[in-house]
């Protein structure tokens, strides 16, 4: 069995169970069968800063519904994405969740969009045995939150180290790395442990950790602590917003060596954070828009017909989450009550096998993601600087 591992979580987990009985007076939220058209919960950010990861994964999901409605749903019957606005902090996740499994009475929710809200609010659905896929949850710790929960998303610590590889790939005299990261960020706070232990176990020196915040917009005194380090390479662990405005004003201050962004930078939003700025980042990716396969051709088709863009890794990974859940509902029977629909679905999809966008997938008996495929993308922004795109290395 796995244990909760937040304490915080707990206490907010009994808070807002006792909010919500008194609102809902105390119905069953699992109770009957489900009529229709099978809802899926998508609890993820579409307001605050996080909002530029978070549109990027409602375009994967609103996709997902389509192709496989198209493809005639589950089993004939057509699923239902239900979108839920977790915005940028726990509570907001808490209240979508809440609202997800118990009016709208979901039989399974992808989300929410941060490492830091899933602590929050995963504990909220393992409680009510409703199964959650983290799309983009890479924190240590996600799985073992409970029984009911799992990631399609691959850990930092797997990910992550692909990319420093790949800088000394490109400059093997880098010798001094300055990290930077969201002290108030849970995945942050993950990414940047696993990228100042691959700093060490590369024999490379460590020669300056400089802490911000996600809500910062001006980074002068961190960067120029940073840059009076004198380092060759440096990573930052942050957000689209604040990570992107990291990168202006380190260039801006005068730093011309390598930049490696985190997961979360992982995304075109940065691009006008940063603008022409942003020409040479590294980023590790868990997701290639040219991978093989029916069903990626089919989801990248779909993604540059809507967009005139390739598919970031956000909108892969929420694609695939849905994927899970509808082939894992094949194999559930429905038409019993929503109740029983979750546990069979919960214990079905940790047993299949995923042929997805981000290539072939499986999960442990705890939920984590097994994942074969990785790669390293290098920013490449056009000569206006208003546009750009992830260049795939070899």
């Amino acid at each position: 069995m796995k244990s909760i591992v937040s304490r915080r979580s707990i206490v907010l987990f009994a808070l807002t169970i006792a909010v919500s009985a008194c609102s809902s007076g105390g119905s069953n939220s699992g109770g009957g069968a489900i009529s229709g058209a099978i809802p899926i919960g998508v609890g993820i950010a579409q307001t605050s800063n996080v909002a530029l990861l978070g549109q990027e994964q409602v375009a994967g999901v609103k996709i997902a519904e389509k192709y496989f409605n198209d493809n005639g749903g589950v089993n004939g019957t057509p699923i239902k994405i239900v979108l839920q606005d977790t915005a940028g902090d726990e509570q907001g996740a808490i209240n979508a969740f809440q609202t997800l499994i118990n009016r709208d009475r979901v039989v399974g929710i992808v989300g929410p969009t941060l490492s830091q809200q899933a602590f929050a609010a995963s504990p909220i659905a393992n409680n009510a045995k409703v199964p959650v896929l983290g799309p983009s949850n890479t924190a240590k710790g996600i799985p073992q939150i409970g029984d009911f929960v799992a990631r399609v998303s691959a850990p930092v610590a797997v990910v992550a180290p692909n990319s420093v590889q790949a800088a000394l790939k490109q400059n093997p005299n880098i010798k001094r790395v300055a990290v930077f990261f969201a002290q108030n960020d849970a995945f942050s706070k993950s990414e940047t442990e696993i990228f100042q232990q691959t700093v060490k176990d590369k024999g490379l020196e460590l020669v300056t950790v400089q802490k911000f915040q996600t809500t910062d917009t001006d980074f002068q005194t961190q960067a120029t602590a940073g840059i009076n380090a004198k380092p060759d390479l440096v990573i930052i662990s942050g957000l689209a917003a604040d990570g992107g405005n990291l990168v202006k004003q380190l260039r801006q201050l005068g730093y011309k060596g390598l930049i490696i962004g985190g997961n979360g930078l992982n995304t075109s939003n940065v691009f006008p954070v940063c603008q022409a700025l942003c020409d040479g980042i590294l980023i590790a990716q868990a997701y290639s828009p040219e991978h093989p396969g029916a069903v990626n051709k089919a989801f990248r088709s779909a993604y540059q017909a809507q967009f005139k863009k390739e598919p970031p890794q956000f909108s892969a990974q929420a694609f695939t989450a849905v994927q899970v859940f509808v082939e894992a509902l094949k194999q559930v029977d429905t038409k019993k009550s929503l109740n029983e629909v979750r546990t069979q679905l919960n214990q079905t999809l940790l047993k299949g096998n995923y042929d997805t966008p981000i290539g072939q997938i499986s999960f442990s008996p705890e939920g984590e993601i097994f994942q074969q495929a990785f790669y390293v993308a290098q920013v490449k922004m056009s000569p206006d600087g208003k546009t750009g795109r992830f260049e795939f290395l070899k």
